[in-house]
């Protein structure tokens, strides 16, 4: 009878610790094969048959569908450059350059994955209508309250991601530094 009792206790922990780490990790997320740049976080083979079985989870259980391998990436930002939260009260700015790419977007999601409701009903931007400097470069505030120049709104949430998907780039599983791939910079800048 000690046997029996030992035996499903080790059972119902191995269950539990086993649903447990799924649990975790299908709604934190992996690092397995991630490529991170800066603030900036891809999963290359998640639009392949190479994909990691917990990415694989991640993907069934948000409903996503993946860019795949040949079509581009996509990197998620959740944090600035120095690993400070994105918050929507405060004034983020992202600016630099994209890797080469024929066509990019950039949107704004709550923590859910959902766009972040707004008056302007602006979501995000792509690369064809985003004001640039004259030597390529561009600055997108982010903030509650009106910018000027290229202005997403945050609709005041308290944390917000950020998605910066790369169509037809060269970047991808081989890539490794910012030098492969210049990344635009997140920074904080103030806060209400």
């Amino acid at each position: 009878m000690r046997l029996l009792l030992i035996t499903l206790t080790a059972l119902l922990l191995a269950t539990v610790v086993g649903v447990g780490a799924t649990w975790m990790t299908t709604t934190r997320g992996t690092e397995i094969g991630a490529l991170t740049i800066g603030a900036w976080t891809a999963r290359p083979r998640t639009g392949t048959a190479d994909v990691d079985p917990y990415s694989r989870a991640t993907i069934v259980r948000n409903g996503e569908l993946p860019i795949g391998t040949g079509d581009g990436v996509a990197f998620t930002a959740t944090a600035d450059d120095k690993k400070k939260a994105l918050d929507g009260r405060c004034d983020v700015v992202v600016s630099g350059v994209t890797p080469p790419a024929r066509f990019w977007t950039l949107t704004l999601y709550d923590r859910k994955g959902h766009l972040v409701a707004n008056s302007l009903q602006r979501y995000g931007f792509t690369s064809q209508e985003i004001v640039r400097s004259s030597d390529g470069s561009f600055e997108i505030h982010i903030a509650a309250r009106s910018r000027a120049g290229n202005w997403l709104p945050t609709g005041g949430i308290e944390r917000y991601a950020l998605m910066l998907r790369l169509y037809d780039t060269p970047v991808g599983v081989a890539t490794r530094t910012k030098r492969d791939a210049p990344m635009p910079s997140i920074s904080t800048v103030g806060c209400s």
